[in-house]
């Protein structure tokens, strides 16, 4: 792993705009400049056009018809996504070679001493936006600053289609006019508790002592609130860096779904993550259940093993006794979406084994599983309990 050093204001965040839907109106004509959803059931992206008309993502289907009538429905096409992400990311890696992945569909960029080469970052902002256009057929924007955190804000003031550049001077200047949504790690609770006490912009926080925050929103979230409402942000750019979690969600719309259902669904999220867990040679100890319910917010638990594992039956007995102790939030408040993942993760090849050292005969069976899935596909073998039901899409993802 390679990590750069923090310097002036030469770090991109580049991101594709509404990706998947971006990827539909550049493959089919007739759907530029009108409103595009991508997914019925439950939106998975749409475009500006109509975003413009009130659709968001992750919305329920019938919901973000009735908000735009008039929006064109496709089916995702993930194979298509995923080639585009891998185009645009050997223009990221053309341009510099610190690049820093967050998702299929944007990065960090540090082009901190290409400038006798390449010119300013603006320059180099420019040309990679052009690069991006004529080789990938796609708009991106790109945010330029001195930190990660800003950078990133900066992009999403500049969306669609933008660039942005903030000079150190006029840092604070730019940032602390911005609602306090703008703040990294702000959702939608912590902003209500914010503005519930006057506290609408990030100038508001970065005003009150740090030991003030820490009193209303606890010592990881207030410290780390104060340090960037000043764009106190030392992280370097990363090249390399592995996930420190690997995780699978599943949004379930909003009929009825029987234990029986949301059983089979959790499971086959845990098959997911675990075959990915091993296929990357990848070991973990903590298992996090993710839930949202129908009114929009969201709860976790989670639960570490006294050692990091693999398997996917020990994952899913960890996964089933959280759901569970879930169960009574979840009756009270419907359920839309389940999320699993495993962090705490080390290398496999790290991991010291507990007696047997063979680790049993769920290993076994995994690595059979995993055999025939990677020789006849996915879908080749599954559990009973999920046969003729639908297990959702694959999301294409960064390697992990």
């Amino acid at each position: 792993m390679f990590v750069s050093s923090p310097g002036l204001a030469n770090i991109l965040h580049a991101d594709l705009d509404a990706f998947y839907a971006s990827v539909e109106q550049r493959d089919d004509p007739r759907l530029r400049g009108r409103p595009v959803i991508v997914g019925a059931g439950v939106v998975l992206a749409c475009s500006y056009e109509a975003k413009a008309l009130g659709v968001r993502t992750a919305m329920n289907g019938g919901q973000a018809l009735r908000q735009c009538p008039s929006a064109i429905v496709v089916e995702p096409r993930m194979s298509a996504y995923s080639e585009a992400s891998k185009a645009v990311f050997k223009v990221f890696e053309d341009t510099t070679p610190l690049v820093e992945g967050l998702s299929i569909d944007e990065a960090f960029l540090d082009v901190g001493g290409l400038a006798k080469i390449s010119g300013t970052p603006v320059e180099i902002a420019r040309r990679l936006r052009a690069e991006v256009l004529a080789r990938v057929g796609l708009p991106i924007t790109v945010g330029i600053a001195r930190t990660k955190f800003l950078a990133k804000v900066a992009s999403g003031i500049a969306k669609p289609d933008g660039l942005l550049e903030v000079p150190p001077a006029y840092e604070l200047e730019f940032l602390h006019p911005l609602d306090v949504s703008r703040l990294w790690g702000v959702g939608q609770v912590t902003a209500e508790k914010l503005r519930t006490r006057g506290l609408t912009t990030v100038g508001d926080v970065a005003q009150l002592p740090e030991a003030a925050l820490v009193a209303m929103l606890g010592r990881a979230s207030g410290r780390h609130l104060h340090a960037l409402a000043h764009n106190r942000d030392p992280r370097p750019i990363e090249v390399g860096r592995r996930r420190r979690s690997i995780g699978s969600q599943r949004a379930l719309g909003r009929s009825f779904k029987s234990a029986a259902t949301l059983d089979a669904i959790l499971a086959g999220l845990v098959d997911r993550v675990t075959r990915r867990m091993r296929s990357a040679g990848r070991s973990g100890r903590t298992v996090t259940l993710r839930l949202r319910f129908d009114d929009f917010t969201r709860a976790t638990r989670s639960h570490t093993l006294p050692q990091a594992t693999d398997q996917t039956r020990a994952v899913l007995i960890t996964a089933r006794a959280l759901f569970a102790a879930a169960q009574p939030l979840i009756t009270a408040q419907g359920l839309t979406l389940i999320g699993i993942s495993v962090g705490s993760l080390e290398n496999e090849a790290a991991v010291q084994l507990a007696l047997p050292f063979d680790k049993a005969a769920n290993n076994e069976l995994d690595s059979a599983l995993d055999r025939v899935k990677d020789k006849f596909g996915a879908n080749a073998i599954t559990r009973g309990t999920l046969l003729g039901r639908d297990q959702g899409l694959t999301m294409p993802m960064l390697p992990d």
